[in-house]
C-alpha cells in the first residue's frame, strides 16, 4: 500500500496534515480518554498530535486505494498472522480437531501459505476440484 502524496488527513476536532508529512501512529494505551485514539507524529513536530481517530482510519484516509484495497491488505495480514498461530496447534490436537468436526488445520495452513506465496494457479487447480464442488 503506498501513502498518496498531497492528501489532507483529517485527525479529528480541525486538526489536519498532509499525508505525505505524517511519520507515524502510536495508539494510546494509558491515558485514553475522550478524543483520545491515537499519537500522529508530523515530520517537524518535536510533539506527537493527539488525534481522536485511529491510526486505522487515518492510514485508509492515506492511502486512498481503490475500495476493497485496503480491506484486502488488511485481510492478507490477518491471514499470516493465523498461519502463525496455527503452527503452534500440535499434531494431536489437530487430529482430534479434525475428528471432532472436520476442520482440517493441515489442509487450511497448506492453503494459506499457497495464498501467501502468490501462486494463483495451485488456489484456482484446488478451488475447481474441492471435495464438495463436484457435480
Amino acid at each position: 500500500m503506498e501513502v498518496k502524496k498531497g492528501v489532507i488527513v483529517a485527525l479529528g476536532y480541525g486538526k489536519y496534515f498532509l499525508s505525505d508529512k505524517i511519520t507515524g501512529f502510536v495508539p494510546i494505551e494509558d491515558d485514553r480518554g475522550h478524543a483520545r485514539r491515537t499519537h500522529v507524529y508530523i515530520d517537524g513536530l518535536s510533539e506527537p498530535v493527539v488525534a481522536s481517530r485511529t491510526q486505522h482510519t487515518m492510514l485508509k484516509d492515506m492511502t486512498r486505494e481503490g475500495p476493497g484495497e485496503f480491506e484486502g491488505a488488511m485481510a492478507l495480514e490477518l491471514v499470516d498472522r493465523i498461519l502463525a498461530d496455527l503452527h503452534h496447534v500440535g499434531p494431536m490436537l489437530r487430529r482430534s480437531i479434525r475428528d471432532e468436526c472436520g476442520l482440517d488445520i493441515d489442509d487450511i495452513e497448506k492453503r494459506i501459505k499457497e495464498l501467501l506465496s502468490g501462486d494463483e494457479s495451485a488456489l484456482v487447480q484446488e478451488g475447481l476440484f474441492a471435495e464438495g464442488d463436484q457435480s
